[in-house]
């Protein structure tokens, strides 16, 4: 079980402290998610937290305005109300939506603390090719919708990094008299960062489904932050596994930074960008499959 409900307060105070630091210029910029600006990134986070108080705190629940009988039918309805809520959300102000986001997010963490983890979730976590998921699962997913798109505002606002060219190097800053790198701290973090690339690699026994190989197979993930965080993809009778624990000699290590692993697994870049930045080992061939790890229903 991966543990994220106590990191839920953490996150969200670090969200409204980063909004609240910004420009009015800051939230028209564009960031990672294509089409979506800073602005639009922080109403969708609103929109889940709407969300969550609603179906878990008033059990209101709006079926689907469609038939929903495969994966890609339920991406295409997911995107359609993300488009919907983002149309309308334009109409509100950026110091409306931080009061907001300040006020539901409170009661989400809330919410949150209260579940039980241990119980079928009410929705399955899809991208790792679960039909039904434990709750500790979808809450630890949720988390990792957080995470990221706050990390997507950070990024397009260069706030804990130095801007070179429009390039942000993370988890750095200049101090604005000396001109010197002083160190500044996000959430960009192994309290913060480990949990949330936990999750994303559960989905790997999921993209190496249809990928054949002897028992005993396994391919070393490394993801470097200060600290490096490793898990290992490890090939069992019954199929592909994630495991903590060494086995013997992997067949192929694969090793990134963490900044291209958030954008890698949220298709904010495509593997064969990312393959510029990332250190493989061993069988390529095999180990390059991890790199379609699509952890975003996308």
């Amino acid at each position: 079980m991966i543990e994220t409900v106590h990191l839920f307060p953490e996150l969200d105070e670090k969200l409204i402290s980063l909004l609240k630091s910004l420009s009015p210029d800051d939230w028209n910029k564009p960031t990672v998610a294509r089409l979506w600006s800073v602005k639009d990134v922080a109403a969708h986070l609103l929109d889940g937290n709407i969300r969550v108080l609603s179906m878990i705190r008033d059990q209101h629940m709006s079926a689907p305005d469609r038939d929903i009988s495969s994966y890609q039918d339920l991406v295409a309805y997911l995107n359609q109300l993300n488009a919907d809520w983002l149309k309308a959300a334009r109409r509100i102000s950026p110091a409306v939506l931080t009061e907001l986001l300040e006020t539901t997010g409170k009661q989400y963490s809330q919410i949150m603390a209260g579940q039980d983890l241990h119980i079928d979730a009410p929705f399955s976590v899809a991208w790792a090719g679960e039909s039904i998921s434990k709750n500790w699962f979808h809450i630890a997913r949720e988390y990792t919708e957080k995470w990221h798109h706050q990390q997507q505002i950070r990024d397009a606002v260069c706030i804990d990094a130095v801007c070179i060219d429009a390039v942000c190097i993370d988890a750095v800053g200049l101090d604005a008299v000396g001109g010197d790198v002083i160190s500044k701290t996000g959430i960009m973090t192994e309290r913060l960062f480990f949990p949330m690339i936990e999750t994303f690699l559960m989905g790997l026994p999921h993209t190496y489904r249809h990928t054949d190989a002897p028992e005993g197979t396994s391919i070393r993930i490394d993801i470097a932050l200060v600290e490096t965080f490793e898990r290992h993809i490890v090939k069992r009778l019954d199929g592909w596994k994630m495991e903590k624990q060494p086995g013997p000699a992997p067949e192929a290590a694969v090793s990134m930074d963490a900044d291209t692993a958030w954008k890698l697994f949220t298709k904010a870049i495509k593997p064969e960008e990312a393959l510029q930045k990332i250190y493989i080992t061993g069988n390529k061939d095999l180990a390059a499959i991890s790199l379609n790890l699509v952890a975003v229903m996308a």
